[in-house]
């Protein structure tokens, strides 16, 4: 037993005093207790936060971070983009993705973040051979491992390149699989996590464009039911107009009408969303996987949040492309982009919850928790030891409590986390984590290999 003590810390029924941790020797929360005694506990010295659930990554794509941002046609878009990261998908093996993995998990940690969901679509070999020991699979598992952040592996089911079974393209030869190849290697993902505690997985359809009504009624009926289900939906206007053209329905109308939705699924990004089916997703208890910074960047469009929050809807984070690892800048976007469109201020609250920071905080963690299926972004007996401790400097320390949510992500940053723990155990420290002159000189040099193709 190992046992804390935080001058301050946030529990689900708001920010306490004098809270006394204790953590179990699994790395879980045996007891919470607020207006404690600090005898016989190691303090931690800050504000003590549940971390965040980082519900959407594809790791590989942190290598171009930044590097798609010359304009090379009028009407630059999100397909544009796709089409560079085509063409560094073509060079990369699985020991650089293992290299990206680690350098983006251990700044994700930075961050705030101590769980991550990996969209996990980079299957095969450059020829679109499978490889022997789902190599990149691999690698990407040991990079969570080693550097102690939580992992949901979701590998992704991506078949064709277009609504109607379109032939997928040469440069999607990576991702494609059928059914039984997708079988399988859950079978095998399940085998490789299950000695793990920070390892979890779950299930995943690339989108409505790369895969069948069949393939996704038979993914369903042979895996285990209480499986995360993630699929990418209606982020771009494009990929609606092109489902109404082939179905005359919209994305997510299509599923609804076909699929029973429910608190398992994850819809990433469902941007573009008419009043129907903004009403049927908050009423699922489905998660809207929004990432606000990549959404941006590709220029995506806005998620109608504040509709979707008035209706009940759950939600939570995640950075997608990684433009960004920080998780006061995607919730501080969320909120800013509803105040752009709308011309007006504090548009994210509630009746009974007017403070914008605190709300978005609460609501992002429950949403990241229940994405990955984990008992993490709470601090209750019962929920893994995961937090993060800020720096109580000018700008916090004087700062009452039912108003340093709001001071944090809206006048601060992730310069403040001075410390993360996940499952009881110190991963980064004074802003340091052990590996990172490691994960450097490892990411330096994939950098230096990609630089010609990027």
């Amino acid at each position: 037993m190992s046992v804390y003590f935080a001058e301050r810390a946030l529990l689900p029924q708001g920010m306490a005093r004098h809270v006394r941790l204790e953590v179990d020797e699994q790395g879980y929360l045996q007891s919470v207790t607020p207006q404690a005694e600090p005898e016989g506990a190691q303090r931690l010295s800050g504000i003590v936060l549940p971390t965040m659930v980082n519900l959407h990554s594809h790791a590989f794509q942190r290598a171009m971070a930044g590097l798609a941002e010359v304009a090379g046609h009028p009407q630059d878009s999100f397909w544009t983009w796709r089409d560079l990261m085509y063409r560094m998908v073509s060079h990369l093996t699985p020991e650089q993705v293992g290299a990206i993995a680690t350098r983006l998990y251990i700044d994700m940690l930075k961050g705030g973040y101590s769980q991550v969901a990996e969209f996990h679509y980079l299957h095969h070999d450059p020829h679109g051979k499978p490889y022997r020991q789902h190599d990149m699979l691999r690698h990407l598992l040991a990079a969570a491992q080693q550097v102690g952040i939580g992992q949901t592996m979701l590998p992704v089911l991506y078949r064709y390149s277009g609504f109607g079974a379109q032939l997928p393209q040469p440069g999607q030869a990576r991702f494609i699989q059928d059914v039984d190849h997708y079988l399988r290697q859950q079978e095998t993902l399940a085998s490789l996590v299950q000695p793990y505690p920070l390892l979890n997985h779950g299930l995943c359809f690339h989108s409505l464009r790369a895969v069948s009504q069949n393939q996704m009624e038979d993914v369903l009926e042979a895996t285990d039911s209480s499986l995360p289900v993630h699929i990418h939906i209606a982020e771009q206007q494009k990929e609606v107009e092109d489902c109404l053209n082939w179905s005359a329905e919209r994305p997510v109308q299509w599923l609804f009408n076909r699929f029973a939705v429910d608190a398992r699924w994850c819809l990433v990004h469902a941007t573009h969303l008419d009043d129907w089916e903004l009403s049927r997703l908050a009423d699922s208890l489905a998660v809207a996987g929004l990432c606000p910074t990549t959404e941006a960047n590709l220029g995506d469009g806005i998620f109608p949040l504040d509709r979707y929050v008035a209706a009940g809807g759950r939600w939570g984070i995640g950075s997608d492309s990684h433009v960004s690892l920080n998780v006061v800048e995607e919730l501080r976007w969320l909120e800013y982009g509803q105040r752009l469109r709308d011309r007006r201020r504090n548009r994210v609250v509630t009746v009974q919850q007017p403070a914008v920071g605190s709300l978005l905080y609460a609501q992002a963690l429950q949403g990241g928790a229940q994405a990955c299926r984990v008992p993490v972004g709470e601090l209750s007996e019962g929920w893994r030891a995961d937090w993060l401790v800020l720096r109580e400097d000018a700008l916090l320390s004087a700062v009452a409590d039912d108003s340093v949510l709001n001071r944090w992500l809206f006048a601060g940053g992730r310069q403040q986390i001075q410390e993360v723990w996940v499952a009881g155990k110190l991963v980064i420290e004074d802003g340091r984590h052990a590996l990172d002159d490691e994960a450097d000189a490892r990411f330096i040099d994939v950098m230096k290999t990609l630089q010609a193709v990027l």
